[in-house]
């Protein structure tokens, strides 16, 4: 009789353990969803399925995977989670702020936090503020602060496994020596170009709206240079934003000048499309500002003598000629409302 009752107690421990499921289940919210409804998640050209978003924001499915790391897409957002079949695994966000309000639950939700919290620092300490005017001390104290609230991540998911671990202190040393790097260019151009001293010369650029313009005919004003291309992605970004400051300093001591480099990249190396190409697009975009064209792309004097090899690049002009900032803020970053602020424009 003893024997036959730890029979049926192993039997009954055995039926409800079951077999290891061949998938995982994901499932989760997304306040505010994008309107497609849908979340993609692949890896690369391995794997790729869409989950369909309930209009409550809720979703639901299963996945046949190997286990690993997937990214996700929401609209235009993305993620990152582990997925190992036989889990059960959930994150809940906001698509307004996709990444900082986002929280994994379930099986290996410690891998999925610590990853994320992990990735999330680099943004308190590693502010707009800091790479559009901060010092070689200022950088150095945001790497140290950096690395010491990686430290406590650490300790906090102490059940993670050492690969994973591994792989964090790999990736948190590589964004500390982009950062260097980075920002050792920035410094080594405003030594190279320091403030008041003469800007490059630049004379007869073709204007869109009809005539030539030269740097002589800026004298008296500020000038605001964004040296972009048709073909660069990072500065069409930037033009709602550059719309948005030009519309905020209208009518102020300061004049926004874009000179185009386009000199046929992006349009198989004819230059004289790529010329038609500066024309439609300013046109398309109703860009505003003073819209110039480089006489002679990259090979340019002025971006020769500014040592412009990468685009966007932004430079402001005092009214005397003379160069405030070699590397200026960026359009999308508020250091440069600020900066104008600060000069009385």
């Amino acid at each position: 009789m003893k024997r036959l009752l730890i029979l049926c107690i192993a039997a009954t421990l055995f039926a409800c353990k079951g077999e290891p499921k061949d998938y995982v289940t994901l499932s989760g919210k997304i306040e505010n969803p994008d309107a497609s409804k849908t979340l993609k998640i692949f890896q690369g050209k391995n794997y790729e399925k869409t989950i369909s978003i309930n209009d409550d924001g809720t979703f639901k499915d299963t996945l046949k995977v190997v286990e690993g790391d997937y990214n996700f897409q929401h609209g235009k957002e993305y993620g990152q989670i582990y997925l190992k079949n036989d889990n059960t695994s959930s994150f809940e966000t906001d698509y307004n702020s996709f990444i900082d309000s986002m929280t994994f639950k379930g099986d290996d939700s410690d891998i999925n936090n610590f990853s994320l919290k992990s990735f999330l620092i680099s943004k308190d300490h590693f502010t707009e503020s800091l790479i559009a005017t901060g010092t070689k001390e200022d950088v150095d104290k945001a790497i140290e602060g950096y690395k010491s609230a990686y430290e406590d991540i650490k300790n906090k998911y102490t059940d993670v496994d050492s690969t994973r671990v591994s792989i964090m202190d790999q990736n948190i040393e590589k964004t500390v020596q982009q950062l260097n790097q980075f920002m050792g260019s920035k410094f080594a151009t405003q030594d190279a170009f320091p403030k008041g001293s003469p800007s490059p010369n630049f004379v007869d650029y073709e204007n869109y709206a009809g005539g030539d313009m030269s740097l002589s005919d800026f004298k008296g004003k500020y000038v605001y240079f964004d040296i972009w291309a048709t073909w660069c992605g990072p500065c069409i970004r930037e033009i709602p934003s550059l719309k948005k400051v030009e519309e905020q300093f209208k009518g102020k001591n300061i004049e926004f000048v874009s000179i185009s480099v386009d000199e046929g990249r992006g349009y198989k190396g004819d230059k004289a499309a790529a010329y038609e190409g500066w024309k439609k697009m300013v046109a398309d975009k109703e860009l505003g500002g003073i819209q110039l064209m480089a006489d002679n792309g990259f090979n340019s004097e002025f971006v020769r003598n500014y040592k412009i090899n990468g685009i966007p690049r932004f430079i402001l002009v005092d009214p005397d000629g003379n160069i405030v900032s070699a590397d200026a803020p960026r359009p999308s970053n508020p250091a440069l409302v600020e900066l104008f602020k600060e000069l009385g424009i």
